[in-house]
């Protein structure tokens, strides 16, 4: 079993209540609107390691098909490879500490069911600051998948993960936070997924308001940065692309 990197602790709460400016996904390459994040909502292009949007992935292909033009990536450029060389280009990335590469072969792993190797290069992307590899690696100590189950180890990549503005992982902790009776840091943390644009943050939020939890001021205040930044992420053309890719089944 993997051995939990040192660096990795529980933050104080100076750091842990910091509002982060943005979700830990940041803004596509191509078009720069915030990413949804929720990653399977993104494109991460092997060849470079950059997510992108689907709308800018789609946007590429049909270009492509238009102008009958060889599939390329839609950021770098580079000509799509076999599966044998897109694996090596991965390993090549892995070796040269790319935290994305690393993650998407911890998921790969995860989803092979090797769960022992998924752990240790889940630890190394997180070591390299991939805040899904630290939410991913909660999960895994949650339910004791290639480690032994340990809330305490589980607490701790959430904290990581949150700190590095990931909004499933700030809500988890809100959650966790409210189940122990802590209202406070419970609601300070539903607030900040909420700024986030979390939905399901702003819903405890506004149910926090019904509760007396917290004030009329605090919700208003929630709820225009909740609208600003979901907007941002939730695009009409965006939004648009996805319901297209879901009806045929390729979301």
């Amino acid at each position: 079993m993997s051995q939990e990197p040192q660096s990795v602790q529980h933050a104080p709460d100076e750091r842990l209540f910091h509002q982060p400016e943005s979700n830990h996904l940041g803004d596509c390459p191509i078009c720069c609107i915030p990413l949804p994040y929720d990653v399977t909502r993104c494109a991460m292009q092997l060849c470079c390691s950059k997510v992108i949007c689907k709308g800018c992935f789609i946007a590429n292909l049909v270009t492509e098909k238009r102008q009958k033009l060889k599939p390329k990536c839609p950021f770098c450029r580079e000509p799509l490879k076999s599966k044998a060389k897109m694996y090596k280009n991965t390993m090549k990335r892995i070796q040269a500490n790319d935290p994305v590469a690393t993650f998407q072969f911890a998921a790969d792993c995860q989803k092979a069911g090797d769960t022992t190797k998924a752990v240790e290069m889940y630890t190394k992307a997180a070591e390299l600051g991939d805040a899904e590899a630290h939410l991913r690696l909660a999960g895994m100590y949650h339910n004791g998948q290639g480690v032994e189950t340990s809330i305490e180890k589980e607490m701790i990549h959430l904290e990581a993960a949150a700190l590095l503005g990931h909004p499933i992982a700030r809500h988890t902790l809100g959650s966790h936070e409210m189940m122990k009776g802590n209202i406070e840091r419970g609601m300070k943390h539903y607030i900040i997924a909420s700024n986030l644009g979390n939905k399901m943050s702003m819903t405890s939020v506004m149910d926090g308001y019904k509760r007396g939890y917290v004030t009329k001021e605090e919700l208003a205040d929630t709820l225009r940065t909740h609208k600003v930044a979901y907007d941002a992420m939730n695009t009409p053309k965006r939004l648009e692309t996805e319901a297209i890719l879901g009806s045929r089944g390729l979301n």
